[in-house]
């Protein structure tokens, strides 16, 4: 004879189905694992950084950072002494001031600045000499007359030899661009010069390259 199946009360369906829920609600409330936090974006300080370190590691501009041995600049005096050489060059070309030509080495100084410059010819293949004459449409064939009283060296148009030196002073009276040139015919035709600025603007004595 079979057993019979004994019904279950309602009463007792309705515990089993309240447990059943009871546990589902806190599966679902389990907490899962954390996730591993993102990383802080980085301060803007630090991209600005960067950004100025690229900038000045481009290099100087016009200006370099410091002025070379051969400048020394008296701001109080308001004074820049300068020694300048001439070399003979190593590609055929003219003869370098400072070891450059054709302008691509300016000196700037103050006005009304005294200016003491030692010069020395270190060239024995050729006689040179050295005058500031005003920038013009077209170089002078030979040295003339400086634009400053006092700013060239002996024998501006036959030129000392090598091994021979002459120290001069002058003031920047006048504001301006000029040549220091080399005042022996064709020397500064054929690149033997560099630049002169007389800045009213400027505060110090300094060098700069184009």
């Amino acid at each position: 004879m079979l057993p019979l199946h004994t019904p279950r009360s309602p009463s007792g369906a309705l515990t089993l189905l309240a447990a059943a829920l009871v546990t589902a609600c806190a599966s679902a409330q389990t907490p899962s694992p954390a996730s591993p936090a993102a990383p802080a974006p980085a301060p803007a300080s630090t991209t600005l950084d960067t950004a100025s370190s690229s900038t000045t590691g481009a290099g100087p501009t016009s200006a370099d950072t410091a002025p070379p041995a051969w400048l020394v600049s008296d701001d109080a005096g308001k004074t820049v002494t300068i020694a300048l050489q001439v070399t003979p060059s190593t590609d055929g070309g003219s003869a370098l001031i400072n070891g450059s030509r054709r302008g691509a080495l300016q000196v700037v100084v103050p006005l009304n600045w005294t200016v003491q410059w030692d010069w020395r010819s270190g060239d024995s293949t050729e006689a040179h000499s050295l005058v500031v004459m005003a920038e013009r449409e077209k170089l002078p064939l030979q040295g003339g007359q400086p634009a400053f009283s006092n700013a060239m060296t002996r024998m501006v148009t036959a030129g000392l030899p090598a091994g021979q030196a002459d120290r001069t002073t002058f003031t920047a009276d006048q504001a301006g661009w000029f040549w220091v040139l080399c005042g022996v015919p064709d020397h500064a035709l054929n690149g033997e010069y560099i630049g002169l600025r007389v800045d009213p603007g400027a505060t110090t004595a300094s060098v700069k390259r184009k």
